[in-house]
């Protein structure tokens, strides 16, 4: 049997370590933004990490590298033309890739929350036709045809 005790530093041990992992991920998205030579804001690093804006302000250490990394950006400068067409293709291309990859991200998020939610209701399905008195039925998978 546990003690209040053991739950409680359970409980902040479990919040203690997902603090950590989103501190984590915050970090890596930081790094990512920075690699892609796109700018680091709060909005952004949110977005990439997957985190909250309150987590991010009410984190100090991570706070103060967002705003320093967003004063030090450099304007990008849009008036003059790119000199290196090869070099515009792959900055083009690069730039589909990374839409691809968060529309395909958008869309794994929102299949899982789909499939999720199914499950839920086949669940309560579930429990409903036992709660009436009709288990389910235990049949077994028929092949319809060559795969």
């Amino acid at each position: 049997m546990t003690s209040p005790s053991d739950r409680t530093a359970a409980l902040v041990a479990a919040a203690k370590a997902k603090s950590g992992k989103k501190t984590d991920d915050a970090e890596q998205a930081i790094r990512r933004l920075l690699k892609r030579g796109e700018p680091v804001t709060f909005q952004a690093v949110q977005r990439e990490a997957g985190v909250s804006h309150a987590f991010l302000y009410n984190h100090p250490d991570l706070r103060a590298r967002i705003e320093r990394l967003r004063a030090n950006a450099k304007p990008i400068r849009t008036d003059t033309p790119p000199t290196d067409s090869e070099n515009t293709l792959v900055q083009t291309l690069s730039l589909q890739i990374t839409e691809l990859k968060k529309r395909h991200r958008a869309e794994i998020q929102a299949l899982r929350e789909a499939l999720e939610q199914a499950h839920g209701e086949n669940l309560d399905l579930r429990r409903e036709l036992t709660r009436r008195g009709n288990p389910t039925p235990h049949t077994r998978a028929k092949t319809i045809g060559p795969c």
